[in-house]
């Protein structure tokens, strides 16, 4: 392996200043509710509003605001979106009457959530995306209310329009315009106007992050997400001018984004680095993809392909594209990342809009344990079990005596007094 762009190393999470900060706002939230939840809108966001539930006709104020044509392409990408998490949700099948003892009978139910809230960032970009990849899946769940919240456009008490539209496409039920820590916290514990959910999902700056890690337990979220990354593995069949493409629709994203190419032939390493650069030259958004680019991307020449997929495997990037001439023989062996993406057909950014699969994924290495959003986030599976007299003399024997061997004779008894009475 030879290292032939390195990157600095990102700033560490462990914010001691930031972590005082969220949990202020917490307290802040939870002691004084709406109040509360108005002066950080005010504070952060410039929006004084005191009503935080979107109404009817802010939604519909926000169709006004768009193009036929963007209305029609939310239902698209929302369609694509629906049918594949239909798809998920058709694989996850109750499970009755698995009888591994004569006469006890075994089983699961796959439940909803009763609620969640759906997290959609404001920031620098409206990602009216991430409000389709949030709300659609939970809705296709089952989920007995889906609520979503974002902040609002800075110096306004308005959600931006492409957000609320695809949020009401999408099927939520109730939004708010309400973001942040505080917005985290609210959706947590509760306040007048904004009701406590179960399940909090979705992307945000380090202060969101930080207020789901800290509000875990108390509700449930989908994971700890950091910057947006891609890697890319690549071998000589690889065009690159399509890899430079591909890091920097990743690394415009914002200034710690990491965009990372793993290649086994050094020429196209070089004419990849060229090509960003040539591309960087008349690319909009140059001033952050730039940044983002030479401080955290990389480009790494391989021995081989089995070198990359170990280098893929240790970095378990959020999004991993594979560009390589025999890609069937390289997928078993990638054992850890949030979504894959195979051939140079299938650009990344497809799965970020509209081809059906869920844009929201683990980061920071957290593949290596867990998968993205998906329909299952706003499930439970449940077990159950029902035992006959006969079974119930087959197992109390032994629960007893493993019972009495850990030292739990109430326990023990249970068992015992169900032998000897029915």
């Amino acid at each position: 392996m030879e290292i032939l762009k390195s990157a600095l190393v990102r700033p560490n999470d462990d914010n001691p200043q930031l972590t005082a900060n969220v949990a202020e706002i917490i307290g802040r939230v939870r002691r004084e509710g709406d109040d509360a939840l108005v002066d950080f809108n005010t504070r952060f966001d410039g929006n004084a509003r005191r009503r935080l539930q979107v109404t009817r006709q802010e939604i519909q104020e926000a169709y006004e605001q768009l193009s036929a044509q963007e209305i029609d392409d939310l239902k698209a990408a929302a369609s694509n979106i629906r049918t594949f998490a239909q798809a998920q949700l058709s694989c996850l099948k109750s499970l009755e009457d698995i009888s591994p003892t004569p006469g006890a009978y075994l089983g699961h139910r796959v439940i909803p959530v009763q609620s969640c809230c759906c997290y959609v960032p404001g920031g620098s970009y409206p990602l009216y995306s991430t409000a389709l990849m949030l709300v659609i899946p939970a809705r296709v769940a089952g989920v007995g209310k889906v609520v979503a919240c974002s902040p609002a456009m800075k110096g306004s008490e308005k959600i931006h329009p492409k957000i609320l539209a695809a949020l009401d496409i999408a099927g939520a039920d109730e939004i708010y315009a309400v973001g942040g820590a505080h917005g985290v916290a609210a959706f947590a514990y509760g306040t007048g106007q904004i009701p406590a959910v179960d399940i909090i999902v979705g992307p945000g700056n380090q202060y969101v992050t930080e207020a789901k890690r800290q509000c875990y337990g108390q509700v449930g979220i989908d994971f700890i997400a950091g910057p947006s990354e891609v890697l890319i593995i690549a071998d000589h069949t690889a065009d690159p001018e399509i890899l430079a493409a591909d890091l920097l629709a990743q690394s415009e994203h914002d200034l710690l984004a990491k965009g990372v190419l793993v290649t086994t032939r050094r020429q196209v390493a070089e004419q990849t680095m060229a090509a960003v650069e040539a591309q960087l030259a008349t690319l909009e958004t140059a001033d952050i993809a730039r940044q983002s680019w030479q401080d955290y991307g990389e480009v790494i020449l391989a021995e081989d392909l089995e070198e990359a997929v170990s280098i893929a495997n240790q970095r378990a990037p959020e999004h991993l594209e594979l560009m390589v001439e025999d890609a069937d023989e390289v997928i078993p062996r990638l054992v850890n990342y949030g979504s894959l993406f195979i051939g140079q057909a299938t650009a990344e950014v497809f799965g970020d809009y509209a081809s059906g699969t869920n844009h929201t994924l683990p980061t920071l290495r957290a593949a290596r344990y867990t998968g993205g959003v998906w329909v299952g986030t706003f499930l439970k599976v449940c077990t159950h079990q029902r035992m006959t007299a006969d079974a119930l003399k087959t197992l109390a024997p032994l629960t007893s005596r493993m019972a009495r061997g850990e030292g739990l004779i109430a326990h023990a008894r249970a068992a015992e007094i169900r032998a000897e009475k029915l």
